[in-house]
């Protein structure tokens, strides 16, 4: 040591290996938490973290040389693994779960179904008004001195089967019935609630 300089304290020397081992597990935890990550890739980084660490720490002893690490880093590396949470939905699938469709209503069955008749969405009043006139959209309403039934109220019911076997229960069958009367005697909606209003039927 030559006279005259003054020396300081050698200070722990951080490692690069070190840091990139614990940005490792950190990003590896925080992966397998939101499960961005599979099970696949969050062991094969967290073998990859393990293994920087090693070569860290096989490095620090034999250069002597002392490896720190901040206070967070250390409580994450000392960390036990966390388990792969279950991707949104609530199921171990990978696809999630699958909801079910939502049920429409008979009046949303008809909103759709107009333009299958080449009608405007404007007719839709017309005939909300003649249905809810004639069985409230009641699928088993029903008439005993005329034999109507459903919503359309056809006479008799049976006159449904047409469109589908499953006519006493189905809204959708008997608005397709209905809509193919509708079409065939009126043209449209409008002139069948036109007939209602001034009959009394349609």
């Amino acid at each position: 040591m030559s006279p005259g300089k003054t020396t300081t304290p050698r200070q722990p020397i951080r490692s690069n290996l070190a840091v990139r081992a614990a940005a490792l597990t950190v990003l590896a935890a925080a992966a397998a938490t939101t499960g961005a990550w599979t099970s696949g890739a969050a062991a094969g980084n967290a073998a990859a973290a393990g293994h920087a660490a090693s070569l860290a720490a096989r490095s620090g002893a034999s250069t002597g040389q002392a490896i720190t690490l901040d206070s967070f880093t250390a409580s994450m590396t000392a960390a036990k693994p966390l388990g792969l949470a279950a991707p949104m939905g609530g199921t171990g699938s990978h696809h999630g779960s699958h909801r079910r469709p939502r049920r429409l209503t008979p009046r949303q069955v008809a909103w759709r179904m107009l333009r299958h008749f080449h009608w405007r969405h404007r007719q839709f009043k017309y005939l909300n008004w003649l249905w809810n006139r004639e069985s409230s959209w009641n699928v088993h309403a029903s008439n005993p001195y005329s034999g109507a039934y459903g919503i359309p109220q056809a006479v008799p019911g049976s006159k449904m089967s047409s469109a589908g076997r499953d006519w006493p229960n189905s809204a959708r069958t008997q608005i397709r019935w209905g809509m193919r009367y509708i079409k065939s005697r009126y043209g449209s909606p409008s002139a069948a609630w036109a007939h209602e209003c001034a009959t009394g039927w349609y």
